[in-house]
């Protein structure tokens, strides 16, 4: 038997009609339903099943349709497409619509046979987003045959989850935690990554030399390094952790045949060489090129975007040449964040405890001075241990003093600073050591009678009575609450976050819920919290929530869908921690324009005042100043904290604080500190300027982003398309949002059609489908779970477009059909009759890649209009067929009339046959050029590239248009 069907064609079987897939053979077809997605796809054997050509059928002259008909079967159908015919392959099937200067990394990445790129946005721009759309393109087309992820233990899940909903990538969590299930399923002597094509990788976990090598050997061709410059090694004194990892990453990129996306905000942490060596994983000769010059900064833009919120708040505007207002685009990040410091001062009690604390450390360092290097180091981390445990909370405190120096352990000084340092300078890589900061260290049975003594007395001061830093929390909390804000509640101890969240229950109203996470928690089960939370609080809408939580959720976590506040409870001394926890909510999707940030600190506690004035503050207005945030540089911000500390234990006394300042460590660390942080800002003005994103124009990607939109729709189009759905089948839609103007609104769908509510279940649930619950629509494409958003990749925007495209086409179906294939309007729009066709052209596609060529079969659907009878047709140009979607009906047409006007328009319809297959043949030579135009820079991709349009096309809708005045004359 030969293949009688060519990729492309109809056929029907099983009772309905199908699209050949290139992927048939003689004895057997990969059949896709008409108008279905990939996930309905089916093997059919001609030897035992009925399989016969077809041809799609024509409309029903009886069953025609209103003036709306025309427009929702069209926005139905397009929104449906999961198969584009266009460059970006991946487009039409992912759950997530893309900003336009999301696109440029991806038209970066096709303009390379081998994809290495470095994507350095600002924070919360959409990083994982964009890396994500590269990936789905790559592995669409053929170009890679499998992905990695590598990032930390805490963000894996939070990858998996976004891949799997937003790119339909299902990736397995390969973490120490899943490493031995994964192992059991292997056949003897198979790579768990030979057997699972798409996984998640702990850094940390892949980075030790037990699993390196298997790791490097059996690695994906595509890989994605989040956080990458957490990955670098500067020197000799980079830690161990880092120069493993950049090991490791050294030797995936080794292979130059394999695709590497690095993706950090921060790429330049002031260290010129980790800088060039981040560089190096990219492209070897990055690593030496002068970046000055104009050769090498023609190569670095090549592989390297990094752009601020400011450049990408209005990326697309009419000043782009192409004519066309709708091609502004702007993004709605929250305009600024309203910064407000609180002081608090120590209750007598916890003052004198602080006081008799201050004088134990200080007998311990001056004492340990005398006993060697190594245990005036142990004396000093553990000091600061202290210090700040005090600062925090009485329970941080007490527990501090009760646990054991674990830097005591130390052989040497270098042990005990490694051991020291990390856990105080609010730079730990990883949040298993949340909390764990040294303790005294009690060696004698003298200290630890005292230290006991300590600890039950910081005990005793729990509660706002003794803990007046917590009662001026309940106070700020009570403030925000009102004015309708949503607050997370930063600190840095796990001890401190369970005893706030304990004692915050009950006192901030009965409607306002509390929960807290910290790394005693997996990454899942903090996400679960943190859902559990915001449903809870959700059920009343004049409820609040208040998230408590550690650092664990400082870094990669999206909690702008239901956080708007921030509340520094415990200053971190790395003032980058602040940014990070304030841009977990200040970010693309918050539904603020302004995010408030309350930072507490003690005004007589020895440090928290100099440490907001030096290092937070600074921090603050550097990044006001350039509008993005420049690291502190470690070794002199570590400088002055030490000074400040220093002179707290050894020669700081009550009424000596404000001689700090004059101290001539500090005066020295400070002038450093001053220095280096000004070179690092001045370093990363230069960057920006120098690196700017210069090798994508805003009108290339102006004319991609109208080439999407002509074929998958605009945004607009999906707004107009629900809201008019939805009416029509009898939901009760409502205006939310500020000022109800927002174009967000809630719909309730109890009462609509029994097959919508069937369609919308598996998607929204039951509860919004029997009324319990409305679902809510949101004009971004960034939304909370719950919530739909208007955008045609939205699961429930699909299943509502599905619903109308699937009961327009079965014109026996029940219930209300709000679009009908045919359909006669009498209009003031036209002055002589006027047909509008609905066409769907099928397009097989041969796209050359490095795995060889890779057959496709993709849709797309055009309007196409012509004056008077078919037999003499007069065609319009697209935009005048594009108009006669929004003709109004002036006069009701006779049902019999307009169905005998109907019939006779379908008769005569063959002729026009031969117009519709050559405006198919432009339509591929159009799309073969976009192909090309997108790679163009890698010609020997281009090259075997084909387009061919598959004949007949599918004529779906016939819409006939009669002069207004004269409507029964011509009918």
């Amino acid at each position: 038997m030969t293949l009688t069907y060519s990729a492309g064609s109809l056929v029907t079987a099983r009772g309905r009609e199908w699209v050949v897939l290139p992927e048939s053979a003689p004895d057997m077809l990969v059949l896709r339903p008409l108008g279905g997605s990939d996930d309905d796809i089916a093997a059919v054997f001609p030897a035992f099943e009925d399989v016969k050509g077809a041809e799609f059928a024509p409309p029903s002259p009886a069953d025609l349709g209103d003036h709306r008909a025309a427009g929702l079967l069209r926005s139905a159908l397009r929104i449906g497409f999961r198969s584009g015919a266009g460059p970006f392959r991946s487009l039409a099937g992912i759950a997530v619509e893309p900003r336009a200067y999301q696109l440029v990394p991806l038209l970066m990445a096709l303009r390379q046979n081998t994809v290495r790129l470095l994507i350095s946005d600002d924070v919360g721009i959409g990083k994982t987003v964009e890396a994500g759309l590269i990936a789905s393109e790559l592995l669409a087309q053929g170009e890679a045959r499998g992905l990695a992820v590598l990032c930390s233990p805490a963000l894996a899940e939070q990858w998996q989850e976004e891949l799997r909903t937003k790119f339909g990538i299902d990736a397995e969590l390969v973490l120490a935690s899943t490493v031995s299930r994964l192992e059991r399923g292997l056949d003897l002597g198979q790579s768990l990554f030979d057997k699972y094509p798409h996984v998640i990788v702990s850094t940390d976990f892949i980075k030790s030399t037990r699993h390196r090598d298997d790791f490097v050997k059996h690695c994906p061709d595509l890989v994605i390094v989040d956080e990458a410059h957490t990955c670098v090694a500067a020197d000799d004194t980079t830690s161990a952790q880092n120069q493993l990892r950049y090991e490791l990453l050294r030797r995936v990129a080794e292979d130059t045949e394999r695709h590497l996306l690095l993706v950090t905000a921060t790429p330049h942490s002031g260290k010129e060489s980790a800088f060039r060596n981040l560089l190096g994983l990219v492209r070897p000769e990055l690593a030496r090129v002068d970046l000055d010059s104009d050769q090498g900064r023609r190569l670095l833009a090549q592989h390297f975007v990094q752009r601020k919120r400011a450049d990408v708040r209005q990326y697309l505007t009419t000043e782009d040449g192409l004519g066309d207002d709708t091609l502004v685009e702007r993004t709605a990040f929250p305009s600024d964040r309203f910064f407000k410091d609180e002081t608090y001062k120590l209750s007598p009690a916890y003052r004198a405890l602080l006081d008799d604390a201050i004088a134990y450390a200080s007998e311990r360092v001056e004492a340990a001075g005398s006993q060697g290097k190594r245990e005036a180091r142990i004396a000093w981390w553990s000091a600061i241990a202290l210090l700040r445990s005090l600062v925090s909370s009485p329970r941080a405190a007490a527990q501090t003093l009760r646990t054991r120096s674990a830097a005591a352990a130390a052989a040497s000084a270098e042990e005990a600073d490694r051991f020291g340092a990390p856990l105080t300078r609010d730079s730990a890589d990883s949040d298993s050591l949340e909390g764990m900061d040294v303790a005294p260290g009690a060696e004698t049975d003298d200290a630890g009678v005292r230290l006991a003594e300590l600890a039950e007395r910081a005990a005793a001061l729990e509660g706002p009575d003794g803990d007046l830093k917590l009662k001026a929390l309940v106070k700020h909390l009570k403030a925000l609450l009102a004015d309708g804000y949503h607050p997370i509640v930063f600190c840095r101890y796990i001890p401190t976050a369970e005893y706030i969240a304990e004692h915050l229950d009950g006192k901030l109203g009965r409607k306002t819920v509390v929960r807290a996470v910290t790394g005693t928690l997996s990454p899942q089960q903090r996400i679960e919290r943190i859902e559990e939370l915001a449903e809870e609080a959700g059920q009343d809408a004049a409820a609040r929530r208040v998230l408590v939580a550690t650092d664990c959720l400082s870094e990669g976590v999206n909690l702008q869908h239901h956080f708007d506040a921030v509340v520094h409870y415990d200053l971190a001394w790395n003032p980058t921690r602040h940014d990070q926890r304030e841009g977990r909510v200040d970010r693309y999707g918050q539904h603020r324009d302004e995010v408030r940030v309350i930072t507490l600190y003690g005004s007589d506690n020895g440090i928290d005042g100099k440490v907001l004035d030096v290092l937070i503050k600074k921090h603050r207005q550097i990044k006001k100043d350039l509008g993005i945030s420049v690291s502190v540089p470690d070794e002199t911000s570590s400088g002055v904290t030490d000074a400040i500390v220093e002179w707290l234990l050894l020669r700081g006394r009550e009424g000596e604080q404000g001689a700090l300042f004059e101290a001539d460590a500090f005066q020295q660390s400070f002038a450093d500190l001053e220095a280096d942080w000004k070179s690092a800002a001045e370093r990363e003005t230069r960057s920006r300027s120098r690196f700017a994103q210069r090798s994508i124009h805003p009108e290339e990607v102006a004319r991609e982003v109208l080439s999407i939109r002509d074929t998958l729709g605009r945004a607009d189009e999906v707004n107009t398309f629900v809201r008019t759905s939805l009416t029509a089948l009898e939901a009760h839609l409502v205006e939310t949002g500020a000022g109800c103007g927002s174009g967000d609104f809630t719909a309730e769908v109890s009462g609509t059609s029994a097959g919508l509510r069937d369609a919308l279940a598996p998607v929204v649930g039951v509860a919004a489908v029997e009324g319990a619950r409305p679902i809510p629509f949101r004009t971004t494409s960034a939304v909370a779970r719950g919530e739909a958003a208007l955008v045609r990749t939205d699961p429930v925007v699909g299943a509502i477009a599905a619903y109308v495209l699937n009961s327009a086409l079965d014109s026996q179906a029940d219930g209300r059909r709000p679009a009908r294939r045919c359909g006669v309007v009498s209009t003031r729009a036209v002055e002589t009759r006027t047909t509008l066709l609905l066409v769907r052209y099928r397009f097989h596609l041969t796209l050359p890649s490095r795995q060889g060529e890779k057959q496709l079969v993709a849709e797309d659907a055009r309007l196409l209009a012509f004056q008077g009878s078919p037999k003499n047709a007069v065609w319009l140009p697209e935009d005048q067929a594009h108009a006669l979607l929004a003709a109004q009906a002036a006069d009701s047409v006779d049902p019999g009339h307009g169905e005998e006007a109907m019939t006779r328009v379908l008769g005569q319809l063959p002729a026009v046959t031969d117009h519709l297959e050559e405006y198919g043949d432009t339509l591929a030579a159009e799309l073969h050029e976009s192909h090309r135009r997108v790679r163009r820079a890698a010609d020997e991709i281009v090259r075997g590239l084909r387009v061919t349009a598959q004949k007949p096309a599918d004529v779906l809708g016939v819409y006939v248009y009669l002069p207004a005045a004269s409507g029964e004359a011509a009918v």
